[in-house]
């Protein structure tokens, strides 16, 4: 039944039968490791980035094309 939803969800409650705090231990796992970075805590960077991205991906006039 492996990678099927009938088998995921026997995993998930054999994974809870072992340790009821096995999903909250993951995830609080994943907050310690996290840090917000990046734009989020630089909107100087994120407005020099999109500056960037926008003389880049210009374009050229539009051309009409005859039907």
């Amino acid at each position: 039944m492996a990678g099927t939803t009938a088998g995921g969800k026997k995993a998930a409650a054999k994974n809870l039968q072992k340790d009821p705090l096995f999903y909250a231990k993951i995830g609080a796992k994943g907050g310690r490791n996290s840090n917000t970075g990046g734009f989020a805590a630089n909107p100087a960077l994120a407005r020099i980035a999109g500056a960037k991205g926008g003389r880049i991906s210009r374009r050229g006039k539009s051309v009409k094309t005859e039907q």
